[in-house]
């Protein structure tokens, strides 16, 4: 469905992402429309020509229009806005979605949704540390990789469909993985990492350190600088497979701890000859 470009696309959320997505399909002709809060986005979006119309309410025209429906969204506002507003979708229409955490909101609003419209779920995994539409790049998934998720309810056409969105958006390696699977990776790969980043910048409250660090320390907590109110929400709908992840976190670094106390010189040289290796794999080709 998505290389037809008379298909018209709904962004509902325009910040970051959705402003990212919007202006990478617009550059492939296809109609893009937007349902966000604020309507300095709506403006900025228009007078960018980011996206081709816009509002803050809910345009019975231009939701009902939409073949595709990408959500960027808080998890709970997303489901919320599927039990509030899914009559407005026209029959047919695909949904897909930014989200996070998938385990916690999949089947959920697969359960709950009308018979004749799809939903098909995918990760972006993507981002900087700004926010809002006016910092979205069609730039920023080059490189980046994207994960669809799907279920036992989804056609394998929207499984294309949705895979396709992820190559026509410019991410280097497109995968699927089940619910489960993308929760428990990305409570490593990205929640994890997250915690660390957060407890480093909290447990040396030293003033003035800022004058002294180099880029060991900026690089190891780039993504300290955190949305809080999205991140706890994503910590806690994520909450097992987060903390199964921060306990091995927790054990191995009490390994090195041990190591050092022992001095055991040998222990610590072979875990970080483990973690060159390892690390050599997550280099961007």
């Amino acid at each position: 469905m998505i290389v037809d470009v008379s298909k018209k696309i709904l962004i509902v959320g325009l910040g970051l992402l959705g402003g990212s997505y919007a202006k990478v399909l617009k550059r492939f002709g296809f109609h893009i429309s937007a349902v966000t809060k604020e309507q300095s986005s709506i403006d900025y979006a228009i007078r960018e020509n980011i996206i081709d119309e816009g509002s803050t309410e809910l345009d019975e025209r231009m939701i009902g229009e939409a073949d595709l429906v990408i959500f960027a969204l808080y998890p709970h506002i997303f489901v919320e806005w599927i039990e509030q507003n899914q009559g407005l979708l026209k029959s047919g229409a695909l949904i897909t979605d930014v989200t996070g955490v998938k385990g916690s909101i999949v089947y959920k609003i697969q359960d709950m949704l009308r018979p004749d419209v799809e939903f098909i779920a995918a990760h972006p995994m993507a981002g900087r540390e700004v926010s809002g539409v006016e910092n979205s790049t069609d730039k920023m998934f080059a490189g980046a990789n994207y994960i669809v998720t799907p279920t036992e309810k989804n056609t394998p056409e929207a499984i294309q469909t949705c895979m396709e969105l992820g190559r026509l958006l410019g991410f280097s390696n497109v995968t699927t993985l089940s619910p489960k699977e993308h929760d428990e990776m990305i409570g490593f790969l990205s929640q994890l990492t997250h915690c660390i980043a957060i407890t480093l910048m909290t447990c040396n409250n030293k003033e003035n350190m800022e004058k002294f660090t180099g880029d060991s320390f900026r690089d190891l907590t780039r993504i300290a600088r955190i949305n809080d109110v999205m991140w706890s929400e994503l910590f806690v709908a994520n909450k097992e497979a987060l903390l199964e992840q921060m306990t091995l976190f927790v054990d191995k670094f009490q390994e090195l701890k041990t190591m050092l106390e022992t001095e055991d010189i040998d222990g610590m040289r072979s875990m970080m000859r483990d973690s060159t290796q390892r690390r050599a794999l997550f280099d961007k080709k």
